[in-house]
């Protein structure tokens, strides 16, 4: 952990309930107490530590109060999903640019990434994060030798030091049924009120939405609220009613475009819905 806590930048590894999180708190607390500061990036869209699911989420920490609202983001980066073998590209882009701005503020990046760590989708992910983010030191918690396929590719192509280490014995398996109800309940805190409803129109979007599109379609749909400058100031839910496209949120001040997400939110029920944007636009 000191020679995390020294470094300028580390990436963790790690299966589902490996203490991936664990240990970056831990190398942050420490960091901070050298007095360092941290830029903390939470990678992990499907359950996220900081900000709401979807979202990359980035925390500065400056001293050890800040530790006190560690989950409260300073940055967010919209992915759209909550799957880590889908949307590879999204994700890749996202936590790169969350990083970038951590390097910028931080003495210290810390990386913590998803579960997804095996087949071609994990390994994938994996390769173009360490690619680009190019970190000092990358942490890879493991039971058994499950990351070892990930390991050798890390040292094979790239000059980064890969550390191997035991998971964390202590740490408590969740069920998915557990997941989802924390996955549950950060979104319901994302869409906490005052909630207002703000008619958009159809040029706002990336994707740009196609002429003629039935805008019934996209009702239900989130969306990342763009700031106009590359920076997401939180989540939407898109509502299609009295031939009207609305879309319902608390992060709507500076909003200036909507980026497209790949689910659909009940919001009295939190039940969600994949949605591939190819057939929900182009019907393809």
């Amino acid at each position: 952990m000191a020679r995390a806590a020294a470094a300028n930048s580390v990436m963790l590894l790690g299966g589902v309930d490996t203490g991936k999180s664990t240990l970056a708190r831990q190398i942050a607390t420490e960091a901070l107490n050298r007095d360092r500061t941290v830029a903390y990036v939470d990678a992990d869209i499907g359950n996220s530590t900081i900000g709401p699911p979807t979202c990359v989420g980035l925390r500065l920490l400056t001293g050890a109060d800040d530790m006190d609202s560690f989950d409260r983001p300073d940055a967010l980066h919209f992915v759209g999903g909550i799957a880590p073998d889908r949307l590879v590209l999204q994700q890749v882009i996202a936590t790169t640019a969350m990083a970038s701005v951590g390097a910028d503020a931080c003495d210290l990046v810390i990386v913590d990434t998803t579960g997804a760590v095996s087949g071609v989708i994990g390994q994938t992910l994996k390769y173009h994060k360490v690619e680009l983010i190019q970190p000092d030191l990358v942490l890879a918690l493991q039971r058994g030798g499950e990351l070892e396929p990930v390991i050798g590719m890390l040292r094979r192509f790239f000059a980064t030091e890969v550390m191997a280490l035991p998971a964390d014995p202590d740490v408590p398996s969740r069920a998915p049924d557990e997941r989802a109800a924390a996955r549950a309940k950060a979104f319901e805190t994302a869409f906490a009120d005052p909630l207002d409803r703000w008619r958009v129109r159809e040029t706002v979007f990336a994707p740009t939405l196609p002429m003629g599109l039935d805008l019934n379609r996209l009702d239900g749909v989130i969306v990342g609220i763009q700031d106009g400058a590359g920076g997401c100031l939180g989540l939407g839910r898109l509502e299609f009613a009295d031939d009207v496209l609305r879309v319902v949120t608390n992060a709507g001040e500076g909003m200036q475009g909507l980026r497209l997400g790949s689910l659909r939110l009940d919001l009295d029920t939190l039940e969600l819905r994949s949605v591939n944007l190819r057939e929900l636009i182009f019907g393809i």
